[in-house]
């Protein structure tokens, strides 16, 4: 299935509750929401008491990237926050069977994320157990950059994988996604795909999550 997830990195954060309701009012499947510590990438964003704040105003789904050192000492902090699905970099610090088992425990959906230059198949002997594995189409840390078009050979190898061994796992993409971009992904066999000045940039973001989901779903078939 398609799934559309908003990156709120690209937001008004003066507004995010209200940004967070005009996501759910404009058709998103999830709301992307990006951690970042200033260690394991070069920024910073928000932590579990910005994401807890917004938890009340909408029921999306909370697809929380931590862009972490250590995402293992904070799981729980992120399910009391409200996390629904949480992602970890295969690179960080943390353990990472240890950390998959923790979100499990949690009560989340658990999923990993690679940097554009990791080899996909890091991810293979943790599959089992994921829900999703998100690869980055741009190097995280930063909104607003250029797509890379090589990663879609990872995308491809992922999702043979998953075929071959009769999974349901989401592979979600994060990175310059715009209507043209989300075609490639798709064909590659990328569903869920995160989208940050694309849809919040928009004047009428519900348009442009139908069109992103129409021209994913085509590119699909």
């Amino acid at each position: 299935m398609i799934k559309i997830s908003p990156s709120v990195l690209a937001s008004d954060f003066s507004a995010l509750g209200a940004e967070a309701e005009r996501m759910e009012k404009s058709g998103a499947d999830y709301l992307h929401l990006d951690v970042m510590d200033g260690r394991f990438v070069p920024n910073i964003t928000f932590g579990a008491p910005i994401i807890g704040a917004i938890r009340g105003k909408t029921s999306l789904v909370f697809d929380v990237h931590l862009m972490i050192d250590e995402p293992l000492k904070y799981i729980s902090d992120f399910k009391k926050a409200g996390a629904d699905i949480i992602t970890f970099h295969i690179e960080s610090s943390s353990p990472a069977g240890e950390t998959v088992d923790a979100i499990l425990k949690s009560g989340c959906k658990a999923g990993i994320s690679v940097k554009p230059a990791t080899p996909v198949e890091e991810v293979f002997p943790y599959l089992d157990k994921l829900s999703m594995v998100l690869v980055m189409t741009v190097e995280p840390g930063f909104g607003g950059q250029s797509f890379m078009h090589e990663t879609m050979k990872k995308i491809k190898t992922l999702r043979s994988e998953i075929q071959r061994r009769g999974l349901e796992v989401d592979i979600q993409v994060d990175g310059g996604i715009n209507a043209e971009t989300v075609k490639i992904a798709a064909d590659a066999g990328a569903n869920v795909f995160v989208a940050g000045s694309a849809v919040f940039g928009a004047k009428d973001s519900a348009a442009v999550i139908s069109q992103l989901r129409e021209l994913a779903q085509q590119a699909a078939k």
